[in-house]
């Protein structure tokens, strides 16, 4: 028994992942979320500020908008469109194209919890009705892909025939935010998780774009394995040549083809990985550093500080003491 234990093990061992990609979209777990349920009359316009470290989208329940973000075109946005800001830049949401708009604050809303508000706006005229929401994403992997994302996309119910999964979700979402009843928040919440992580499997699906750079990497057969090999088992010994022995390439080969597609030398990246894994320790568990420094396979809790403000920019002091961050003080 122990001798097929041994080889059943093996056997798993060399299972090679099988989505990279997918388990990369693990990572866009969010740490918080702020809707809106926007019930809307013509002539309207609204111009909402930048919120840092978000992720916004706008579900189109009724009638219909321009959506108008630098660096974009204009977008018309209809019933059963699900249009996402990945950088949280400030854009204007209109009635009509280039219409005059009013700042986001000075307009009336009624709080209806600490994550939800219904705002009434316009002049009486035709109706649309939005459901809006912001959402923050904790993870430094996950900003770290969203910053590969472009400025606005959009995904609508003729894009594809996978897009039904849309139109039944902002169903549900848009009958949760109608009537918010015990547990509509959370429902909410796991929705636009559901939204996000779909429209960007969609915008990777059909633009060439996501084919390229550090997503492209991820789908690339070798190099993909091995960055999800880094991703399960940040803390293991690797080296360039375990890597490439694992994915079935030369030694030489695969370091070109790693650092050709992910921009940086495999060993950079591991060593960038793990201070992502590091933060999120720091703000999860609170391990002490000599502790962390020990898992993420550094000598000195002296080393590990300085490379993890090299790759983050602070310090893992200030990261721990810091705590969890509350989405709201981000707005």
């Amino acid at each position: 028994m122990d001798a097929l234990t041994r080889i059943l093990g093996g056997m798993m061992d060399l299972t090679p992942p099988v989505d990279p990609l997918g388990e990369a979209l693990h990572f866009l777990r969010m740490s918080g979320m702020f809707y809106c349920r926007s019930e809307l009359t013509e002539p309207w316009g609204i111009e909402l500020p930048a919120m840092k470290g978000s992720v916004m989208f706008h579900v189109i329940v009724t009638g219909q908008c321009w959506l108008a973000t630098e660096g974009a075109e204009d977008q018309l946005l209809q019933p059963g469109t699900f249009a996402l800001v990945p950088h949280g830049e400030g854009h204007r949401l209109t009635h009509e194209r280039g219409g005059a708009t009013r700042r986001l604050e000075e307009l009336p809303e009624e709080l209806m919890s600490e994550r939800y508000s219904v705002l009434r706006h316009g002049g009486g005229g035709a109706p649309t009705t939005l459901i809006c929401g912001a959402v923050w994403l904790d993870h430094p992997a996950a900003r770290h892909l969203v910053s590969m994302l472009p400025r606005l996309i959009r995904v609508d119910p003729s894009d594809s025939p996978r897009t039904d999964w849309l139109q039944s979700t902002l169903r549900f979402m848009a009958a949760e935010a109608k009537e918010l009843r015990p547990g509509g928040e959370t429902v909410i919440t796991r929705l636009a998780d559901v939204l996000v992580v779909q429209a960007l499997r969609e915008w990777i699906a059909q633009d060439s774009s996501a084919r390229t750079g550090w997503l492209g990497a991820l789908q690339d057969p070798e190099v993909g394995r091995a960055l999800a090999l880094i991703h399960r088992e940040p803390t293991q010994p690797w080296t360039v040549a375990s890597l490439a022995s694992r994915v079935a390439m030369s030694r030489s080969a695969f370091s070109a083809r790693f650092t050709k597609l992910v921009g940086e030398p495999p060993m950079h990246y591991l060593a960038r990985w793990r201070m992502y894994v590091a933060h999120d320790s720091l703000k999860d568990e609170r391990p002490g550093l000599g502790e962390l420094a020990a898992r993420m396979g550094y000598q000195s809790e002296a080393a590990f500080s300085r490379a993890f403000k090299r790759f983050m920019g602070v310090s893992p002091g200030a990261v721990r003491k810091s705590g969890p961050v509350s989405p709201l003080s981000r707005a």
